[in-house]
């Protein structure tokens, strides 16, 4: 597939950085503020409540991106429901994912990033299924375009989506296009507070290894910050020096493994946990 390559970690924010901000930068600019003022590598659009770049502008963000060598990935609409009972609204999702991961593909992005569902009290098997047949009609529509872009299922933060990690991985095995968004402070808040040792990191790692070969290993879609969460989940994102996160362990972990590809954390103080991360993992 014509899909760009990682060729290394690299770090970056969840939109506009907090500082960028500040001055008024728009996003074509705050791309560059990443590289220029944060020595940041990536950059990851914000479409989660609506497709904010213009088709008229995604030639731009694709310009400076390259320019800069900053990598584009994506988090796409937050309305999204493959498991949606209603047929017009299942065929809704379906567009708003096509639409989406277009507008990132013009942007020169690779990957894009979805909660794919939720389970409506059903059967996560049956869910399963109807997840993947809808995401096979994603996969087809773009294909038919020419655009190839990863599609990638988040894992699940709260008890009542879809998101399982051997679901990511099954469906991953199954679909074409398709790759697992690892969310770390999703799986630490889904399974009430497990996923943060050092084995629990690499077990993460060797699961995804052992299902999808080194080709996950060197294409990972991460995001990782600090979270407050229940018995039902994740309740919200929290700064990681704020949370329980064992970050230093995490990163650990990424160097052992030798993962490629992007780390966005979803901090409320955005660039200064991508930073405190990048930092880590270049002390390693």
């Amino acid at each position: 597939m014509k899909i760009w390559k990682p060729d290394k970690l690299r770090f970056g924010t969840a939109g506009i950085a907090n500082k960028a901000h500040a001055l008024n930068l728009d996003t074509a600019q705050a791309i560059e503020f990443n590289r220029k003022q944060l020595n940041l590598d990536a950059f990851e659009l914000e479409f989660v409540r609506s497709i904010n770049i213009s088709k008229e502008k995604s030639p731009l963000i694709k310009e400076v991106s390259q320019k800069n060598d900053i990598t584009i990935s994506c988090h796409g609409q937050y309305w999204v429901n493959l498991n949606a009972q209603e047929e017009i609204k299942l065929k809704k999702s379906i567009g708003m994912m096509v639409d989406a991961a277009k507008r990132v593909y013009e942007c020169g992005g690779w990957t894009i990033t979805w909660h794919f569902a939720y389970l409506m009290k059903q059967d996560p098997v049956k869910v399963y299924q109807k997840v993947k047949e809808a995401t096979k009609k994603v996969i087809k529509k773009l294909k038919d375009e020419n655009i190839f872009i990863w599609i990638r299922p988040e894992s699940n933060g709260r008890t009542a989506q879809f998101g399982q990690l051997d679901d990511l991985i099954k469906l991953s095995q199954e679909v074409e296009m398709v790759l697992p968004c690892i969310d770390y402070s999703h799986l630490h808040a889904s399974s009430n507070g497990k996923y943060n040792t050092y084995e629990e990191f690499k077990e993460i790692l060797a699961r995804l290894e052992k299902g999808l070969g080194k080709e996950i290993l060197n294409n990972m879609h991460i995001q990782a910050q600090g979270v407050e969460y229940s018995d039902k989940g994740e309740k919200r994102h929290l700064n990681i020096k704020e949370s329980d996160c064992n970050y230093k362990d995490m990163v650990k972990s990424w160097k052992e493994f030798k993962i490629k590809g992007v780390v966005i954390p979803e901090s409320p103080n955005i660039e200064e946990d991508a930073l405190l991360l990048k930092k880590t993992y270049e002390k390693f």
